[in-house]
């Protein structure tokens, strides 16, 4: 069965020219900021990826905020912003974050939407303590590991128009939730919610975190490209991030190269690789837009929902 039927399929010379003239209004400097560690992307990639996207988003904004306007002065309501909400899904190590934060980036140059904010899911992963207790540290990531109910409480209160709305911060280091910290949304126009499981349902729930998304992004590659990017972004946080004391992942420093691809290639094939095939990959079909990548990282094809 074809999973793009409901698409039309664009190569990027002609997904290119939807740009239309849109400035590119990034520097080499701020993109070797943003993306990620071996990630690799270029600003003709920006130019020809993300900015026929950000023109795409940017129309859909401005639809969204005329509709909301209307139905405000059909029922006398006082005009309320309410966030643009963005969803960004796909496996680990594919690309997710390096393509929110360009995004993130390019959106807030837009004179009608300057206020983007961006969150990933991983603050609302359920504590290191509370899944050890559950006996769910091997299946971090899966959908059972997130507070879900927590996250939906969010959605509801960034779509609801609230003020201030704080979510969870995670950390990379300790590989866990950091206690008593928060980051605050403060009624953004846009707001960016990346994680691996945004767009997951489950039967047992009524609301679902894609219902407040008002646009949602995939990002795909074949599996074997994103085992390879994984197990070298492995080795290089063996060489970096792995090597400070605090890191939960500090044990693995003392590994051979060899032994540290082995060692990644088993968390692969243990956690992530099932998690992608019985839970994130089964998603793609909900996204209103698909970005396919090739064996260098670079989008070889788009496909965009049809309706």
């Amino acid at each position: 069965m074809n999973p793009y039927r409901n698409y039309i399929e664009f190569n990027r010379q002609k997904w290119s020219a939807l740009r239309n003239k849109t400035p590119l209004l990034l520097s080499a400097e701020e993109l070797e900021k943003i993306k990620g560690l071996n990630e690799e992307i270029s600003l003709q990639e920006v130019e020809e990826v993300y900015l026929p996207l950000t023109r795409l988003i940017n129309l859909k904004v401005k639809a969204s905020q005329q509709l909301q306007g209307a139905t405000n002065s059909f029922l006398d309501f006082k005009a309320k912003k309410v966030p643009y909400i963005i969803g960004i899904a796909g496996s680990v190590a594919v690309g997710k974050s390096t393509t929110a934060r360009v995004i993130q980036t390019l959106l807030s140059r837009w004179d009608s939407h300057p206020e983007v904010s961006l969150i990933t899911t991983d603050g609302f992963l359920y504590a290191k303590e509370t899944l050890e207790r559950k006996g769910l540290m091997s299946r971090k990531g899966f959908p059972e590991s997130y507070d879900t109910k927590k996250l939906i409480k969010f959605m509801m209160d960034v779509k609801s128009g609230k003020r201030k709305v704080e979510a969870p911060v995670y950390s990379h280091l300790t590989y866990d939730v950091v206690p008593d910290q928060v980051e605050v949304i403060s009624n953004p126009d846009i707001l960016i919610v990346e994680g691996i499981n945004v767009l997951q349902v489950n039967k047992t729930d009524q609301v679902f975190v894609s219902d407040f998304f008002d646009f949602s992004i995939y990002i795909d590659a074949d599996e074997k490209n994103i085992k390879k990017w994984y197990i070298e972004r492995f080795l290089m946080l063996q060489q970096t991030a792995f090597q400070n004391p605090k890191s939960y992942f500090n044990r693995f420093t003392s590994l051979t190269k060899d032994e540290a691809m082995n060692k990644a290639a088993e968390i692969w094939q243990e956690i992530n690789a099932p998690n992608l095939r019985e839970n994130i990959l089964p998603t793609r079909r909900r996204a209103h837009i698909v970005f396919k990548k090739g064996s260098d990282h670079t989008m070889e094809k788009i496909y965009l929902k049809k309706y």
